[in-house]
């Protein structure tokens, strides 16, 4: 068996790539000069050497990660139109079915950023997924963007937001118009955390009906067009932006990102907003070693059908495993409950745990203490394995060791003294009062939570789960709102990112004149 590092031929079913694909440019631009064994009298400070102050640095990682991490602006590198990290991006647009792609050193949360400013050149209206992530909700702070809101499919009993579906999209375009906010632009989230995958060429046709561009946060699913039994790219399906947080399933480092623009009608009026806003939110000194790593992410995807499929094929073996035990069963099967939802992702086996008496989160914790087993996340009900494009880890073992934590002494423990708490239903959002910037700088105040109702919230409070925004900055706070957070907060399952205290006792406010 080859290993998982091993690159294949594409298998015969499908089309052969480009032959451009099978190269790296950016990355084996990085590799001439490093065999060039340079003096570096530049930065970084470590001299691309060992030796010095350096000398643990390199006991710690090797000597070639630091011949490698080069700075910016070099010639054979990244100068020129056609320099090889140009060429780079040409290939990555290329194999994600986009105009043009970005590499972005700052993950996808600076790909959310830069998508909400400059969307914010078309106008100042956003149609927003309400489950969106906090990096895109900051970026709407940022650029002074009016926000309405369509919110996704809730899965209530276990507490997973899903996606949303294009008749959806319309009422709330439809909605926010006849409210006086109408969109410019449209932003939801596909796939989501569970691996639930919406209609996004339907999507796209609503929002670009009502004259808007589709943001799609495909953070989790950068995989996503590279074997016939993934779902497609969301550049080919008529998005106009992707984000793509490529370092999360499809190979490259942490943090390293991409930022795909589509062919779409916008384009033309989207390139130069977003290539303003890279300017804007990129550090001049980015990481060559995380640009390599997406050069390289790119090569393997297109070249790695095969291990794909190895991965998918290990992956539903997995499940298999899981639906002989009546103790668990695979949250994805009931999916097609859900209309917003047309597809899932192979590679994210989200597992329901609830037969067996114990919490998620008891047992994801049990897996790492006691076997060095990580998943990806817990709910109460529910654990998320999530297996990388390409790799086939032991999943085997992994399906061993949740059986042992279930049948195990202290599993007993747990479901003699365990309180499962059920979470309220979730309330609607407060009107919003005023702009999220305006809120965000205005002068604050902590209060009571009794007293907060009626005031103006200068935070975003999310309860999880579902992970659902329940107040943002602008938002009047409502008694129902209260209510939610702080049963979620006194749950021993739940918690309220943002909040200014864990049991939410007081909210942060705008002071009133």
């Amino acid at each position: 068996m080859l290993s998982e590092s091993a690159t294949v031929a594409p298998s015969s079913s499908g089309p052969s790539p480009d032959l451009r694909h099978w190269e790296t440019p950016y990355a084996d631009a990085l590799d001439r000069h490093a065999g060039r064994a340079p003096i570096q009298l530049m930065v970084p400070g470590h001299g691309g050497d060992g030796r010095g102050l350096s000398a643990r640095l390199a006991d710690f990682l090797g000597e070639r990660p630091l011949q490698l991490d080069v700075p910016m602006l070099l010639d054979g590198i990244d100068l020129g139109e056609d320099s090889p990290l140009a060429q780079a991006l040409d290939l990555a647009a290329d194999a994600w079915g986009a105009r043009r792609t970005w590499f972005l050193t700052g993950g996808a949360s600076q790909a959310n950023r830069i998508a909400a400013l400059a969307v914010r050149g078309l106008g100042s209206g956003i149609l927003s997924q309400r489950s969106a992530h906090s990096s895109f909700s900051d970026g709407v702070l940022t650029a002074g963007l009016t926000p309405s809101f369509v919110l996704p499919s809730v899965d209530s009993r276990h507490g997973i937001a899903h996606g949303v579906s294009p008749a959806a999209l319309d009422a709330a375009l439809i909605a926010a118009a006849h409210d006086g906010h109408a969109a410019s632009a449209v932003y939801v989230v596909s796939p989501s955390y569970f691996g639930s995958v919406a209609d996004v060429a339907g999507l796209a046709e609503v929002a670009h009906a009502h004259g808007a561009p589709l943001i799609v946060d495909g953070a989790w699913g950068p995989h996503f067009g590279f074997h016939p039994d993934l779902p497609e790219s969301p550049a080919r399906l008529g998005a106009d932006l992707v984000v793509s947080s490529t370092h999360k399933l499809a190979g490259s480092l942490t943090q390293s990102a991409m930022l795909h623009l589509g062919h779409g009608p916008f384009a033309d009026r989207l390139e130069p907003l977003i290539e303003r806003a890279v300017a804007l939110t990129a550090s001049t000194s980015s990481s060559a070693l995380l640009q390599a790593s997406l050069d390289i992410a790119r090569h393997s995807l297109v070249t790695g059908e095969e291990l794909i499929g190895r991965s998918i094929a290990a992956a539903e073996s997995f499940r298999a495993a899981l639906r002989d035990d009546p103790r668990f069963a695979v949250l994805s099967d009931d999916f097609g409950a859900f209309d917003d939802i047309v597809a899932t992702d192979p590679l994210r086996v989200p597992i329901d745990v609830s037969a067996t008496g114990v919490s998620g989160h008891w047992l994801r914790q049990r897996l790492i203490d006691q076997d060095g087993i990580f998943f990806e996340m817990s709910t109460a009900t529910s654990l998320v394995a999530l297996i990388g494009a390409g790799s086939v880890p032991d999943l085997a073992a992994a399906h061993r060791a949740l059986v042992a934590a279930v049948d195990s002494v202290e599993a007993h423990a747990e479901r003699t003294t365990g309180d499962a708490a059920a979470f309220p239903a979730l309330p609607p959002s407060g009107p919003l009062r005023v702009l999220p910037r305006d809120a965000f700088f205005s002068e604050t105040e902590l209060v009571p939570a009794a007293e907060a109702v009626g005031r103006i919230s200068a935070d975003t409070l999310a309860a999880y789960p579902p992970g659902i925004p329940n107040v943002i900055p602008g938002e009047e706070i409502t008694a129902q709102t209260v209510a939610f957070l702080q049963a979620v907060a006194a749950s021993p399952s739940g918690y309220v990112r943002g909040a200014a205290d864990p049991q939410v006792a007081s909210f942060r406010v705008t002071k009133e004149d």
